[in-house]
């Protein structure tokens, strides 16, 4: 379980409860450079907006929002991590989480527990998951504006109190996030292990082949410094947007101590030192991902607009379809038999013709593989019964059938239109 902190030092912090490290993300300089200051100026607006799409569950509708992608830190929920520059809170934080139709502030001591409460409430007690969006949002002066979403780390062991299909479930909500082009993937190693050995290496290339879409962070680069630049120059596993290296927070080191000896290690350390200063450091990775985040979202909103117009136009052409006003009970019954033959239309469509011009994204309702599936597991349920002695078998059944075999009702589909599907 991560469990996630803003400190007054203006870091943000992810601990594991079963090592003395952490990795700490100085989110908060006294005075922020000013290309980041320039980009927060620029994207801020631009961020609100997909916030506000993303509140409002477009993605329900197959539009996809651009996002960053965390992969490969151990929580239990996607955790979305929104940073907001704002002049208000000089001094302290705000902190809030956002989950389940509700909004709690918390204080910078209480937030930990405050999202493992948030976590058991969204997901249960014990080691189990949930898809449903836990959001922790942290508003500060100078901070970089950004958002990501943090996702369960790949387990395929199933430990005590987590279901036996633990690792599928794991995996079907990542590939719900890094899936979709508008995703930046961020995924987080480890120095000490071999990076083509690594499970979410290995998932995010099946979706990103080429790595134009990853970015590595590689953690604990103190304690495995040898062959770490061969590594990251390297490059054997393809990440295309290129690797940052940081130095995890030792114990009860202070925040300001860990940037600082950061710093230190890759400025004097022997091997360390070698590697292109564009490459390590936490406060690198902050600037990148704001540069990143930036992009994308540059590149994507047009393509988000054109979509949502397409969608409203869609919904606006069915909502004029529809009664404007019934004022009597024949008005009502006409416009019953109407939509009644719009929908035995529809049916045509899908089940006789293999339309489905009229659900392109709505992969359920392409029927006619559903119903094929249905009849199959349908038939191996029957194969499966012991039927011996029993010649009458749904014999009636098929008698009344053949009573009925010319009847129909109006604007409904004929039987042997059913019979050849």
């Amino acid at each position: 379980m991560v469990r996630t902190s803003t400190k007054s030092s203006n870091v943000q912090k992810m601990d594991n409860p079963s090592s003395s490290e952490s990795l700490a993300i100085d989110v908060a300089p006294s005075s922020p450079p000013p290309i980041v200051a320039s980009v927060n100026d620029r994207i801020r607006p631009l961020l609100d907006c997909v916030d506000r799409l993303r509140h409002l569950n477009i993605m329900q509708e197959a539009i996809q929002l651009p996002t960053i992608v965390g992969q490969g830190i151990c929580t239990r929920v996607p955790l979305i991590m929104r940073l907001q520059n704002d002049p208000q809170f000089s001094t302290a934080p705000h902190l809030c989480l956002e989950y389940n139709g509700k909004s709690v502030d918390v204080d910078e001591v209480s937030v930990a527990d405050a999202t493992i409460l948030a976590t058991d409430e969204i997901a249960g007690h014990g080691k189990g998951i949930s898809n449903k969006l836990l959001t922790l949002v942290v508003k500060k002066n100078g901070v970089p504006d950004l958002t990501m979403v943090d996702l369960p780390g790949i387990t395929r062991v199933p430990v005590q109190g987590q279901p036996d299909d633990i690792y599928e479930q794991i995996s079907e909500i990542i590939k719900t996030y890094i899936s979709p082009q508008e995703s930046i993937i961020l995924n987080v190693l480890s120095a000490t292990v071999d990076f083509p050995t690594c499970e979410s290496i290995r998932m995010s290339q099946k979706v990103d082949k080429i790595g134009e879409r990853t970015l590595a962070v590689v953690m604990k680069a103190d304690k495995a410094p040898e062959g770490l630049l061969e590594k990251v120059t390297a490059d054997e596993v393809n990440i295309g947007l290129g690797y940052i290296c940081v130095r995890n927070r030792i114990g009860k080191e202070s925040y300001e101590a860990a940037r600082k000896n950061e710093a230190g290690l890759f400025e004097n350390h022997p091997l360390l030192s070698k590697i292109d200063k564009s490459m390590v450091g936490i406060p690198v990775l902050a600037q990148k991902l704001v540069s990143i985040q930036a992009t994308i979202i540059s590149k994507s909103l047009p393509d988000i607009e054109r979509k949502i117009n397409d969608k409203l136009a869609t919904n606006l052409a069915e909502l004029n379809r529809l009664p404007q006003h019934l004022s009597s009970m024949a008005g009502a019954l006409t416009a019953f038999m109407r939509i009644l033959s719009s929908f035995n239309d529809s049916l045509k469509k899908i089940l006789l013709r293999g339309e489905f011009d009229e659900y392109p994204e709505e992969t359920e309702m392409h029927c006619t593989t559903r119903l094929v599936e249905m009849l199959y597991q349908f038939s191996d349920e029957l194969h499966a019964k012991n039927f011996d002695g029993k010649e009458d078998f749904l014999m009636e059944e098929i008698r009344a059938l053949e009573e009925t075999n010319w009847i129909g009702l109006p604007n409904f589909l004929p039987r042997h239109l059913f019979l050849n599907v």
